[in-house]
């Protein structure tokens, strides 16, 4: 009895405290929170990567997308869909990072982000020539375009591109319509025209047999039997009138002595003649100088091989360094800059020494002095902007201390007149640092390298293909890594082909006139290059990697969209 009181008391207590306490409270409700997938991508240039937004917490699952980057704004960043399709812009950023935000619409204090690295894209398609090394060269008619036309396999010629959109080739050491190669000499002086529309090549002018004299004429005065000798190592510009220019290399005078040459001449597109401008038609002739910063009829660089050139907006043609004769008679390697006015026909020594073999004095990194200059060298590389600027990488020369392969890259201001070291090392031999593909970053550079071919594009970044030099391991030999200098930024990118010798291959050409993402040239030096308007690079020949892995010489035309 005592036990079910003692239980029947529990019992009472218990209810009498459930009523004590009331009716239940209810949970504060969970924060709505969003989440974003993938919180980080990379895209390349005008492709698409899908992003999806789940909020939790919430029976409204909407969200309003954003786009920011400190190197954009509206549709330079790219666009996003309402359902979370982001497309690339078609041109990378400065800084190439786009944020993408997705915004709560039950509330907008909520929200996620994703970051996007925007990478560059490239597709190569090969054109025209063979796959295979050393092709003899199909000439047809002059004059007369046709599809089987095409120039012989060849390296080191010079090109232009001219005010209708064709493309210009000289010259060279290679294959004429004989097929005949030996390996100490090749020269040739045969002109051709490309026509990107058509894909034709036109033998215009010069002869379809090597080792040719130069025919000079009369200095100043074009004729139709006017042609320069053949030869290599040359330089090239193109006047603001549309007329072609050439000057020097190894090569023929008009004696049919082979050596270095000092010869300037100018083709006429309009009248499709040579005129013998300036220089000597006698080969290993030394230059006059004059005082520094002074024209004068009587002035003139001296003979010379694998020196690099300019056109600036004034009209000016400018030539720098290569190998030949300094003031003394000695042969070397130089760094003296000139400057030619096709107005007055005369010569300017602006910069550098009148000796050869000078070492480079770089100064502070980005920052111009009249003591700048840099040392002298071969085989470099060169880029003109927009601005009036000169810019020169590379090549075989001489660093601050003493000689080898370079990596350098130098801006010359046409108007101050000062050389400023903007990037790479101060010592020769260095190894590529290529980051990530796609990816600008300040230690990014090209390995010290020569003879590699250039573009700009209408963005105003410098472009660098291939050429002979250091890998990233580093082992050297024929490269073909494509850059990107950003001229705001000022930072390399590695945008395409391999970053180590041992693990590029042969060329792969795919189907001629197809472009697919797995093609790429072979690596090569010694090539010439073009810039459409219609935003492609050119790259025909040199010497290099062909299909099958082997070795020599080429003609094949490629180009790449980005």
């Amino acid at each position: 009895m005592k036990s079910i009181l003692k239980s029947l008391i529990s019992v009472l207590s218990f209810l009498a405290l459930l009523s004590a306490c009331g009716p239940g409270e209810p949970s504060p409700p969970a924060p709505i929170s969003v989440m974003l997938t993938p919180n980080a991508a990379s895209v390349r240039v005008g492709e698409s990567v899908q992003f999806t937004a789940t909020v939790h917490n919430s029976t409204n699952h909407a969200v309003t997308w954003s786009l920011s980057g400190a190197g954009c704004s509206g549709a330079t960043c790219g666009a996003i869909s309402n359902t979370g399709l982001y497309t690339a812009p078609a041109r990378v950023p400065s800084p190439a990072v786009v944020t993408v935000k997705a915004t709560s619409s039950a509330d907008t204090s909520k929200s996620a982000s994703a970051t996007i690295t925007i990478l560059e894209a490239v597709v190569w398609t090969w054109v025209s020539g063979s796959n295979t090394a050393y092709q003899t060269g199909v000439y047809g008619t002059k004059g007369t375009p046709d599809p089987v036309n095409v120039p012989g396999a060849r390296r080191e010629a010079v090109s232009w591109l001219d005010s209708g959109g064709h493309f210009w080739l000289f010259g060279g050491d290679g294959l004429d319509s004989t097929g005949v190669y030996s390996s100490d000499a090749g020269e040739l002086n045969d002109l051709w025209r490309f026509d990107p529309t058509t894909s034709e090549w036109t033998w215009v002018s010069g002869s379809d047999i090597r080792f040719q004299s130069g025919t000079y004429g009369t200095k100043g005065t074009g004729d139709p039997s006017n042609v320069p000798g053949a030869r290599h190592w040359a330089v090239s510009w193109l006047d603001s009138s549309g007329n072609l220019w050439l000057f020097g290399g190894l090569g023929y005078d008009s004696a049919g002595n082979a050596s270095v040459l000092n010869d300037l001449w100018k083709y006429d597109l309009t009248s499709s003649e040579w005129t013998w401008i300036s220089g000597s038609n006698i080969r290993d002739q030394l230059p006059n100088y004059g005082t520094k910063g002074t024209a004068d009829p009587s002035n003139v660089p001296g003979a010379r091989q694998g020196a690099v050139s300019w056109f600036d907006p004034s009209g000016n043609l400018w030539l720098f360094g290569g190998l030949g004769v300094d003031s003394a008679g000695n042969w070397g390697w130089l760094n003296d800059l000139w400057r030619f006015d096709p107005a007055t026909l005369d010569w300017t020594w602006v910069s550098g020494s009148n000796v050869g073999m000078q070492v480079g004095s770089y100064g502070t990194r980005n920052k111009p002095a009249p003591s700048n200059v840099p040392g002298s060298r071969v085989w470099a590389v060169s880029w003109p902007d927009s601005s009036g600027k000169l810019w020169l990488f590379g090549g075989l020369g001489y660093d601050s201390v003493g000689g080898g392969t370079l990596n350098d890259l130098w801006q010359f201001d046409t108007t101050t007149l000062t050389w400023t070291w903007v990037s790479g090392s101060s010592s020769n031999g260095q190894a590529g640092a290529y980051g990530t593909k796609g990816i600008p970053s300040p230690s990014n550079v090209p390995g010290a390298r020569q003879q590699a071919a250039t573009w700009i594009d209408s963005q105003r970044n410098l472009w660098l293909f291939g050429g002979d030099g250091y890998d990233s391991i580093p082992w050297v030999g024929q490269l073909n890594d494509l850059w990107k200098f950003d001229l705001n930024s000022l930072e390399w990118t590695w945008v395409a082909g391999s970053s180590s010798l041992a693990q590029r291959g042969p060329g792969i050409y795919g189907t001629k006139g197809t472009a697919d993402p797995l093609n790429i040239p072979g690596g090569r030096y010694a090539a010439v290059s073009w810039f459409d308007s219609q935003g492609r690079f050119w790259l025909f020949g040199g010497a290099g990697v062909d299909a099958t892995g082997g070795g020599g010489y080429l003609n094949d035309l490629w180009h790449c969209i980005r």
